[in-house]
Protein backbone atom coordinates (compact mmCIF):
# COMPACT_ATOMS: atom_id res chain seq x y z
CA UNK A 1 0.00 0.00 0.00
CA UNK A 2 1.12 3.43 -1.05
CA UNK A 3 1.97 6.10 1.31
CA UNK A 4 -0.95 8.16 0.45
CA UNK A 5 -3.40 5.68 1.99
CA UNK A 6 -3.71 6.14 6.12
CA UNK A 7 -5.15 4.19 8.69
CA UNK A 8 -7.66 5.16 11.02
CA UNK A 9 -7.15 4.17 14.89
CA UNK A 10 -10.30 1.58 14.44
CA UNK A 11 -7.98 0.26 11.35
CA UNK A 12 -10.61 1.58 8.71
CA UNK A 13 -8.25 2.15 5.51
CA UNK A 14 -8.77 5.47 4.48
CA UNK A 15 -8.86 7.15 0.50
CA UNK A 16 -6.59 9.82 0.04
CA UNK A 17 -8.20 13.53 -0.74
CA UNK A 18 -8.08 13.68 -4.72
CA UNK A 19 -6.06 16.63 -5.82
CA UNK A 20 -8.35 19.82 -7.15
CA UNK A 21 -6.24 20.52 -10.47
CA UNK A 22 -5.92 24.31 -11.18
CA UNK A 23 -7.71 25.95 -13.63
CA UNK A 24 -4.57 25.71 -16.09
CA UNK A 25 -4.62 22.09 -15.65
CA UNK A 26 -7.62 21.82 -15.94
CA UNK A 27 -8.42 23.62 -19.26
CA UNK A 28 -8.15 22.01 -22.85
CA UNK A 29 -4.40 22.79 -24.93
CA UNK A 30 -4.54 25.83 -26.92
CA UNK A 31 -2.60 23.59 -29.92
CA UNK A 32 -5.36 21.51 -31.13
CA UNK A 33 -3.85 18.20 -32.12
CA UNK A 34 -3.14 16.91 -35.87
CA UNK A 35 -3.09 13.46 -36.61
CA UNK A 36 -3.31 10.64 -38.91
CA UNK A 37 -6.85 9.97 -39.65
CA UNK A 38 -8.65 13.33 -38.25
CA UNK A 39 -11.47 14.23 -40.18
CA UNK A 40 -11.67 18.24 -41.07
CA UNK A 41 -12.80 21.03 -42.93
CA UNK A 42 -9.54 22.40 -45.24
CA UNK A 43 -10.14 26.11 -43.00
CA UNK A 44 -9.38 23.68 -39.36
CA UNK A 45 -6.70 21.35 -41.34
CA UNK A 46 -4.37 24.93 -42.32
CA UNK A 47 -5.14 25.93 -38.92
CA UNK A 48 -4.06 23.04 -36.65
CA UNK A 49 -0.92 22.67 -39.50
CA UNK A 50 -0.29 26.55 -39.08
CA UNK A 51 -0.40 25.75 -35.03
CA UNK A 52 2.11 22.71 -35.40
CA UNK A 53 5.56 23.99 -36.98
CA UNK A 54 7.01 21.11 -35.97
CA UNK A 55 5.15 19.06 -38.52
CA UNK A 56 7.05 19.32 -42.28
CA UNK A 57 4.88 17.26 -44.61
CA UNK A 58 0.47 16.68 -43.31
CA UNK A 59 -2.12 16.59 -46.14
CA UNK A 60 -5.78 16.75 -46.57
CA UNK A 61 -6.92 13.59 -49.08
CA UNK A 62 -11.18 13.59 -49.41
CA UNK A 63 -11.00 15.03 -46.04
CA UNK A 64 -8.68 12.58 -44.32
CA UNK A 65 -5.65 14.07 -42.63
CA UNK A 66 -2.66 12.16 -43.77
CA UNK A 67 0.42 13.26 -41.61
CA UNK A 68 4.14 12.23 -42.94
CA UNK A 69 6.57 10.27 -41.48
CA UNK A 70 9.97 10.37 -40.70
CA UNK A 71 12.17 9.91 -44.48
CA UNK A 72 14.42 7.70 -44.66
CA UNK A 73 17.51 8.17 -46.89
CA UNK A 74 17.97 5.87 -50.12
CA UNK A 75 14.06 5.15 -50.41
CA UNK A 76 12.73 8.79 -50.38
CA UNK A 77 15.20 11.50 -49.73
CA UNK A 78 17.69 11.17 -52.60
CA UNK A 79 15.08 9.92 -55.23
CA UNK A 80 13.53 13.10 -54.24
CA UNK A 81 16.50 15.26 -54.67
CA UNK A 82 16.96 13.69 -57.83
CA UNK A 83 13.50 14.30 -59.32
CA UNK A 84 13.75 17.98 -58.14
CA UNK A 85 16.97 18.64 -60.01
CA UNK A 86 15.32 17.08 -62.81
CA UNK A 87 12.81 19.51 -62.89
CA UNK A 88 14.71 22.55 -62.17
CA UNK A 89 16.75 21.58 -64.60
CA UNK A 90 13.89 21.90 -66.92
CA UNK A 91 12.65 24.99 -65.71
CA UNK A 92 15.73 26.60 -65.83
CA UNK A 93 15.59 25.90 -69.65
CA UNK A 94 11.83 26.93 -70.51
CA UNK A 95 10.80 30.51 -69.17
CA UNK A 96 6.75 29.27 -69.42
CA UNK A 97 7.40 27.06 -66.75
CA UNK A 98 7.62 27.44 -62.64
CA UNK A 99 8.85 24.33 -60.08
CA UNK A 100 8.26 23.96 -56.31
CA UNK A 101 9.47 21.61 -54.03
CA UNK A 102 7.09 20.43 -51.00
CA UNK A 103 4.62 23.26 -51.82
CA UNK A 104 0.48 22.95 -50.43
CA UNK A 105 -1.38 23.46 -53.13
CA UNK A 106 -5.25 24.11 -52.27
CA UNK A 107 -6.95 21.60 -54.72
CA UNK A 108 -11.10 21.95 -53.31
CA UNK A 109 -12.49 22.19 -49.70
CA UNK A 110 -11.36 18.24 -49.19
CA UNK A 111 -8.04 18.08 -50.56
CA UNK A 112 -4.58 20.27 -49.46
CA UNK A 113 -1.89 18.32 -51.21
CA UNK A 114 1.73 18.73 -50.57
CA UNK A 115 3.75 17.18 -53.66
CA UNK A 116 7.26 15.84 -53.38
CA UNK A 117 8.08 17.96 -56.90
CA UNK A 118 5.20 20.21 -59.14
CA UNK A 119 5.35 22.16 -62.70
CA UNK A 120 3.15 24.46 -63.51
CA UNK A 121 2.76 27.09 -66.14
CA UNK A 122 2.79 31.00 -65.90
CA UNK A 123 -0.85 31.96 -65.09
CA UNK A 124 -0.19 34.21 -68.13
CA UNK A 125 0.12 31.39 -70.52
CA UNK A 126 -2.75 29.53 -69.15
CA UNK A 127 -1.85 28.01 -65.86
CA UNK A 128 -4.51 27.08 -63.81
CA UNK A 129 -2.53 26.85 -60.09
CA UNK A 130 -2.00 30.18 -58.50
CA UNK A 131 -0.23 32.32 -55.95
CA UNK A 132 -3.11 33.56 -53.65
CA UNK A 133 -2.83 36.22 -51.35
CA UNK A 134 -1.44 34.15 -48.07
CA UNK A 135 1.35 32.30 -50.56
CA UNK A 136 -0.26 28.80 -51.23
CA UNK A 137 -0.62 27.68 -54.19
CA UNK A 138 -4.08 27.03 -55.21
CA UNK A 139 -5.54 25.20 -58.50
CA UNK A 140 -3.83 22.30 -60.21
CA UNK A 141 -0.81 21.89 -61.04
CA UNK A 142 0.13 21.15 -64.83
CA UNK A 143 2.55 17.95 -63.69
CA UNK A 144 2.86 16.64 -60.14
CA UNK A 145 5.71 13.95 -59.13
CA UNK A 146 5.66 11.50 -55.83
CA UNK A 147 8.19 9.54 -53.99
CA UNK A 148 6.10 6.78 -52.62
CA UNK A 149 7.26 3.70 -50.41
CA UNK A 150 5.53 0.97 -52.41
CA UNK A 151 2.43 0.92 -54.46
CA UNK A 152 0.02 0.52 -51.23
CA UNK A 153 0.85 3.60 -50.14
CA UNK A 154 -2.08 6.17 -50.94
CA UNK A 155 0.09 7.94 -53.46
CA UNK A 156 -0.66 5.40 -56.46
CA UNK A 157 -4.64 5.18 -55.04
CA UNK A 158 -6.41 8.01 -52.94
CA UNK A 159 -4.09 11.10 -54.49
CA UNK A 160 -4.11 9.54 -57.99
CA UNK A 161 -7.90 9.92 -58.02
CA UNK A 162 -7.90 13.23 -57.00
CA UNK A 163 -5.77 14.52 -58.90
CA UNK A 164 -7.45 12.95 -62.14
CA UNK A 165 -10.57 14.97 -60.79
CA UNK A 166 -8.55 18.03 -60.27
CA UNK A 167 -7.41 18.00 -63.33
CA UNK A 168 -3.81 17.50 -62.60
CA UNK A 169 -2.59 16.87 -66.43
CA UNK A 170 0.31 14.46 -65.37
CA UNK A 171 0.62 12.64 -62.13
CA UNK A 172 4.09 10.77 -61.73
CA UNK A 173 4.60 8.48 -59.06
CA UNK A 174 7.81 6.73 -58.42
CA UNK A 175 7.37 3.66 -55.81
CA UNK A 176 10.70 2.24 -53.59
CA UNK A 177 9.94 -0.87 -53.28
CA UNK A 178 8.88 -1.89 -56.68
CA UNK A 179 11.29 0.02 -58.48
CA UNK A 180 9.36 1.28 -60.97
CA UNK A 181 7.77 4.88 -62.36
CA UNK A 182 4.42 5.35 -63.57
CA UNK A 183 3.76 8.26 -65.40
CA UNK A 184 -0.43 9.27 -66.13
CA UNK A 185 -1.44 11.35 -68.45
CA UNK A 186 -4.89 12.78 -68.87
CA UNK A 187 -6.75 12.05 -71.72
CA UNK A 188 -10.37 12.89 -71.49
CA UNK A 189 -10.45 12.69 -67.91
CA UNK A 190 -8.73 9.81 -67.00
CA UNK A 191 -5.44 8.64 -66.44
CA UNK A 192 -3.57 6.50 -68.62
CA UNK A 193 0.32 5.51 -68.78
CA UNK A 194 2.38 6.75 -70.81
CA UNK A 195 4.58 4.19 -72.56
CA UNK A 196 8.71 4.14 -72.50
CA UNK A 197 10.15 3.78 -75.83
CA UNK A 198 12.46 1.24 -77.37
CA UNK A 199 15.21 2.98 -75.07
CA UNK A 200 13.35 2.84 -71.95
CA UNK A 201 12.51 6.55 -72.08
CA UNK A 202 9.52 8.21 -70.77
CA UNK A 203 8.61 11.54 -72.49
CA UNK A 204 5.69 13.87 -71.17
CA UNK A 205 2.94 15.12 -73.21
CA UNK A 206 2.71 18.46 -71.79
CA UNK A 207 5.95 19.27 -71.75
CA UNK A 208 8.10 18.87 -74.62
CA UNK A 209 11.51 17.66 -74.22
CA UNK A 210 10.84 16.84 -70.53
CA UNK A 211 12.33 13.04 -70.97
CA UNK A 212 12.99 10.33 -67.80
CA UNK A 213 14.86 7.05 -68.23
CA UNK A 214 13.54 4.90 -64.95
CA UNK A 215 16.42 2.71 -64.92
CA UNK A 216 18.76 5.53 -64.75
CA UNK A 217 16.82 7.54 -62.06
CA UNK A 218 16.28 4.36 -59.58
CA UNK A 219 20.17 3.55 -60.01
CA UNK A 220 20.68 6.80 -58.24
CA UNK A 221 22.83 8.10 -61.51
CA UNK A 222 21.87 11.48 -61.53
CA UNK A 223 24.40 12.26 -64.47
CA UNK A 224 22.86 9.59 -67.06
CA UNK A 225 19.66 11.20 -65.65
CA UNK A 226 20.16 14.37 -66.66
CA UNK A 227 21.44 13.62 -69.89
CA UNK A 228 18.38 12.14 -70.85
CA UNK A 229 16.49 15.31 -69.79
CA UNK A 230 19.47 17.40 -72.28
CA UNK A 231 18.94 15.00 -74.78
CA UNK A 232 14.93 15.82 -74.91
CA UNK A 233 15.66 19.51 -74.60
CA UNK A 234 17.97 19.20 -77.53
CA UNK A 235 15.64 17.82 -79.65
CA UNK A 236 13.70 20.68 -79.41
CA UNK A 237 16.47 23.20 -80.21
CA UNK A 238 17.19 21.02 -83.53
CA UNK A 239 13.53 21.52 -84.64
CA UNK A 240 10.87 19.60 -82.63
CA UNK A 241 8.11 22.95 -82.51
CA UNK A 242 6.34 23.59 -79.42
CA UNK A 243 2.69 23.48 -79.84
CA UNK A 244 0.29 26.30 -78.72
CA UNK A 245 0.80 29.26 -77.64
CA UNK A 246 0.63 27.96 -73.60
CA UNK A 247 3.18 25.46 -74.10
CA UNK A 248 6.93 25.87 -72.91
CA UNK A 249 9.24 27.37 -74.68
CA UNK A 250 13.04 26.89 -75.08
CA UNK A 251 14.49 29.83 -73.32
CA UNK A 252 16.80 32.16 -75.31
CA UNK A 253 20.24 31.36 -74.98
Amino acid sequence: MGSDWSMSMSGTVTRPRLKTPSPAEAAPSAVPPLNSGDRLSRAEFERRYDAHPEIKVAELIEGSVYVGSPVRCTEHAEPHSHLATWATLYCASNRAVRVADNATVRLDNDNVVQPDVLLRMASELGGRCRESEDGYLEGPPELVAEVAASSASYDPHQKLRVHQRSGVQEYIVAQAYERRVDWFALRDGVYEALQPDERGIVKSERFPGLWLKPEAFWEGHLPAMLAILQEGLTSLELGASVAGASDPTPASQ
